[in-house]
């Protein structure tokens, strides 16, 4: 990035983000480029895998989206963050990330784990900031429309797979979940508000249910966009249609909590689609008859990146989607606005170069 652009980022778009998972570790990797004023705010259900065995041990956050999206956000050498991501094979450490145990030790150090966040923050020179979304680790459950109660997102889905019949609702254990206060005010303040991408009841929706975030995005003045998963999930959406996932936001949130629904129309390649069938997933269908009838407003981009046979929303062509979204809807003033233009129009020049790359057979991953 030139350093007349890279100065801009400065005074960049005020922007909270909330998610979990790769989908919002992957989105705040596109949004960096654009400004230096990001907070992401990761849910806080997180029991499987080597987090779930941290939270269970120490009783502290589920640290592996938290370091997914400080990774993210990080200015720092490849070699540190192939450290930080590095899994053990052997002993009693096997499948415990080096990232995951630094912020635990931070955490046994400093007493709090919100100051281990900053602490880690401060190492890897992020820009931005990312903050647990609640005050502690919550236990999410979901029940079935067979009736059938399930607790702790790991177990949602295994049972999800063996169910012929789709997750009626989520709920948070304790329903009175505090919310952190910096995310309130993170929400508050934000010029542009972003939903997703990830899965839907496990990542997206668990921010929504602690208490205060969602009459927070209810009373914000920023643009408010929900990015919808490209494709459908096996455990959690199978069948589901943009419409689908956009509606069940909106019902666990208790009434509208974005502006805008954002959907991928690059198609997706006929050789992937069939390897996800085998998954039983698939492309997320969009349904503009019902999203208009709902009053609810679709807005269609290209956003599809595949790489290494999977499926995900593309860093850079999504920041200028949403970038683009609040020049149109939310235009910053004077010199403000000036800078939003100028870092999209960058930002649709490195498109137009990757692509002209791709067709000569030269693409480089540097997004």
């Amino acid at each position: 990035m030139h350093a007349e652009l890279e100065s801009l980022r400065g005074s960049g778009i005020r922007i909270a983000a909330l998610g979990g998972g790769t989908g919002l570790s992957s989105m705040l990797r596109g949004l960096k480029l654009c400004s230096e004023n990001i907070t992401a705010i990761v849910t806080t259900a997180d029991d499987g895998g080597s987090s779930g065995m941290l939270r269970q041990d120490l009783g502290i956050i589920p640290p592996g989206d938290i370091r997914n999206c400080i990774l993210a956000l990080a200015n720092t050498e490849p070699t540190m963050e192939q450290l930080l991501n590095h899994r053990f094979s052997e002993g009693s450490l096997a499948g415990q990330s080096f990232g995951n145990l630094f912020l635990a030790a931070l955490t046994g150090i400093s007493g709090s784990f919100d100051t281990a966040i900053r602490q880690m923050s401060e190492v890897l020179a992020v820009t931005g900031r990312v903050l647990p979304v609640s005050v502690g680790p919550t236990v999410l459950e979901a029940v079935f429309e067979n009736g059938m109660r399930v607790s702790g997102e790991s177990s949602i889905t295994e049972c999800k797979k063996r169910q012929k019949c789709r997750i009626q609702k989520v709920r948070l254990i304790p329903e009175t979940a505090k919310a952190n206060a910096d995310v309130l005010e993170s929400v508050e303040r934000a010029e542009l508000v972003v939903l997703g991408p990830g899965s839907l009841y496990t990542s997206v929706i668990p921010n929504l249910l602690v208490a205060g975030v969602a009459g927070a995005l209810k009373a914000t003045r920023a643009l408010r966009v929900y990015v919808c998963n490209i494709m459908t999930q096996e455990g959690e959406t199978e069948g589901y249609s943009c419409f689908d996932h956009a509606r069940e936001i909106t019902d666990h949130a208790g009434g509208p909590v974005f502006d805008v629904c954002l959907v991928n129309n690059a198609p997706v390649p006929e050789d992937i689609l069939r390897r996800y069938a085998g998954e039983s997933a698939g492309a997320a269908r969009i349904d503009r008859k019902l999203f208009a009838e709902a009053g609810i407003e679709l807005q269609e981009r290209p956003l599809l990146r595949v790489r290494d046979g999977q499926v995900r929303h593309h860093p850079l062509r999504l920041a200028h989607a949403l970038t683009e979204l609040l020049i149109e809807k939310r235009p910053r003033a004077g010199l403000y606005g000036q800078a939003d233009e100028a870092l999209r129009d960058w930002m649709r020049e490195q498109i137009i170069v990757e692509d002209r790359n791709r067709a000569a057979g030269e693409v480089h991953a540097q997004f």
